[in-house]
């Protein structure tokens, strides 16, 4: 089965987009937050934050 990227429902802090991807690298959700934090203050983290939330299907939706 084709892994899939996307948003998640339950445990979500803001709209899902870290917790998606900590799920498709098998990481831990904080250091996803902690690095897309960084990437916002030092990069375009926000931008690319905001495309990923409209881009990104939820959970419920792939599955």
């Amino acid at each position: 089965m084709k892994k899939r990227m996307y948003k998640i429902e339950e445990g979500k802090k803001l709209c899902g987009v870290c917790g998606g991807i900590a799920e498709y690298f098998d990481w831990d959700p904080g250091i996803v937050r902690i690095i897309w934090a960084l990437m916002s203050f030092w990069g375009p983290g926000l931008i690319v934050y905001i495309i990923a939330a409209i881009v990104l299907p939820n959970k419920s939706e792939v599955v």
